[in-house]
Order: C-alpha cells, then sequence, then structure tokens
C-alpha cells in the first residue's frame, strides 16, 4: 500500500465564476478528503476553503496543481510530517 501523508491545502478564491470548478474537482478527489471548511469574506470579495486530506503525496499534489490551474484561485498545500520523523 502505498504511503499517504495528512495534508492541507488552503485556498483564496477571487473568482466566483471558478467555484463550480472546484467543487467538481473535490468530489472527483473525494475518497481522499477527510474534510473542508469555506469561509466568504464579503467585504473584500473573497472566498476562502480550507481541505483536509489524507493521501499520498502524488494525489495532493495533483489536485493542488488543478485547482491552482482555475483563474482566480491561489494554492499552497501543506503535508505532515513523513511518518519517522515526527519531532
Amino acid at each position: 500500500m502505498e504511503e499517504t501523508r495528512v495534508a492541507v491545502i488552503s485556498m483564496i478564491i477571487s473568482r466566483e465564476e471558478s467555484v463550480s470548478a472546484i467543487n467538481s474537482l473535490l468530489h472527483e478527489f473525494r475518497d481522499s478528503i477527510i474534510g473542508r471548511m469555506g469561509i466568504p469574506y464579503r467585504q473584500k470579495g473573497l472566498n476562502i476553503i480550507n481541505v483536509v486530506l489524507d493521501a499520498p503525496m502524488n494525489i495532493v499534489s495533483g489536485l493542488s496543481g488543478k485547482l491552482g490551474r482555475l483563474e482566480g484561485v491561489t494554492v499552497k498545500a501543506v503535508y505532515s510530517p513523513k511518518k519517522g520523523n515526527e519531532e
């Protein structure tokens, strides 16, 4: 079995039209998603979404890359330490 890592993908969305594509991608990767939190920041016209996954690194980076190619979406991924490297 391939090693999985817990990761958080954070998105800042400035283009409302990209939300449908984001939801479609999240649905496609739903088996790896532990949870998600969305925060509308109406004063700035932004939406912030954090998605927590437990998946192999290639799955996390694949989803992160697809999200980052959407117009008006800024994405960063943060990974948990590798097993055995916890401090």
